[in-house]
């Protein structure tokens, strides 16, 4: 096919604006969530030689070859893996950080130890009323101290269950969306600006539903996605146009479990694996505290009963309650505090069963059980604020080799449109020439 000066210009100038409409869209959405930088690939235009001869070719203008999505699907899905991963830690932590608070504001270790003082300072004089009254206080603060850290740690565990709530509806609407996607990717053309608008809220749903738990996904040929949470799960969440609800259940530990479309499933990212393994982390140190709070009432009136009141009565129990949620003094008065041996007399000095108290806290080591409590969950911050830290790098860094192949670089654009302007201008003065020679032709005589 012939070509002209007049043809091979104006294809110039098409292929121009349209690498300038691409530069500018890049440029427009620089700073969208999700968006991913195109780019404009022009090719020459070659038709078979007017001459005939074998492998001549006559070179006939530019076209744009098409516009490509840099998306690497790789690089996608290592940023969705690793923010993940560290959405995890850091909502494991920050349940474990509030865990560590309630326990440690509430001062039961402190509050223990002012316990077992006052009662060594019983032994002095166990019919003094004031130094009596000074042991009922303070195990009046005791109980106090692990009532509020029982209260606290509830606390923790409403606001974890409320934030898991919050997240698994966001995960079945985010499924929703790409159900719809799904639908109108089959029909969208490929290549078109409309599968790449599509594609570019199909990875932003995906990369949200990672923040919220681990996903695993297939894309098809069409660019449609089936999506599966976690593991163990036999529904997909989303396979396509279709969502599978998530839905999650509060066990009566306060522990979360989570199914797919019925299907029981186990998630091990995002922030509802980190708000399960929180809530799993709270009962068990509930569960510490509720037993040192046990042992304590079990002890002291074990000995508290076995000994005689001020008045020479049988003692009474000292503490009620069964846990740390519920433990209270359970005396009355300062005179009620069995200091004395089973069988003594009214008035009694003789602090055998005072000593025997003292004796049984201290070798049943229940100062250390509450400090071991304490330390545990402290060990478990500081390891687990390591590990945050690591993966926070780890996903950082994935997000930066991303945004370097897929994001949008204002510097490199403003070099492209300059070009593009350039050669659109080009092919303008080139058009131009073509018809001053054909009207300089057309005049010669």
């Amino acid at each position: 096919m012939a070509s002209d000066l007049l043809t091979i210009a104006a294809s110039g100038a098409k292929a121009a604006r349209a690498a300038l409409d691409v530069t500018a869209q890049n440029i427009a959405n620089a700073s969208s969530d999700g968006y991913v930088r195109r780019t404009a690939h022009l090719s020459e235009v070659a038709y078979p030689s007017a001459s005939g001869q074998p492998g001549g070719t006559s070179l006939s203008g530019v076209r744009l070859a098409g516009v490509e999505r840099n998306a690497d699907l790789f690089r996608l899905a290592e940023v969705r893996r690793t923010t993940s991963d560290s959405i995890r830690a850091n909502t494991e932590l920050s349940g474990l950080e509030n865990i560590q608070a309630s326990i440690e504001n509430a001062r039961i270790f402190e509050t223990l130890v002012d316990f077992e003082g006052e009662l060594e300072g019983l032994t002095t004089d166990p019919t003094d009323l004031s130094l009596r009254a000074s042991v009922l206080e303070s195990a009046q603060t005791l109980a106090r101290s692990f009532n509020v850290a029982s209260v606290s740690l509830d606390a923790v565990g409403d606001s974890l269950h409320f934030d898991a709530a919050a997240s698994v509806n966001e995960v079945n609407l985010y499924a929703g969306e790409l159900a719809q996607i799904n639908l109108r990717l089959v029909r969208a053309q490929n290549g078109s600006s409309d599968q790449s608008a599509l594609l570019d809220q199909r990875d932003l749903m995906l990369q949200k539903l990672s923040e919220r738990s681990d996903v695993s996904v297939s894309i098809a040929s069409d660019q449609t996605v089936e999506v599966r949470l976690g593991s163990g799960g036999s529904v997909p969440l989303v396979q396509g146009g279709t969502a599978s609800p998530l839905t999650s259940t509060v066990a009566t530990d306060g522990t979360l479990t989570f199914a797919v479309g019925g299907s029981a499933l186990t998630l091990s990212g995002g922030d509802l694996a980190g708000r399960a393994q929180a809530l799993d982390h709270l009962r068990d140190y509930r569960d510490d505290l509720n037993s040192v709070a046990a042992n304590i009432i079990s002890i002291v009136n074990t000995v508290q009963t076995s000994g005689a009141a001020l008045d020479g009565t049988a003692g009474q129990a000292f503490f009620s309650g069964t846990g740390a949620d519920d433990i209270a003094v359970a005396l009355s008065t300062p005179g009620g505090i069995a200091t004395a041996p089973a069988g003594a007399g009214a008035g009694s000095r003789d602090p055998g069963n005072l000593s025997a108290l003292r004796n049984a806290l201290s070798s049943n080591k229940m100062a250390e059980q509450l400090n071991s409590v304490i330390f545990a969950v402290s060990s478990k911050v500081s390891g687990l604020t390591t590990t945050r830290d690591a993966l926070n790098t780890i996903a950082s860094s994935a997000s930066i080799a991303l945004q370097s192949q897929a994001g949008v670089d204002l510097d490199q654009e403003a070099v492209n449109l300059i070009r593009f302007q350039q050669a659109f201008q080009a092919s303008g003065r080139a058009m131009q020439v073509a018809t001053d020679i054909f009207d300089t032709l057309l005049s010669i005589r």
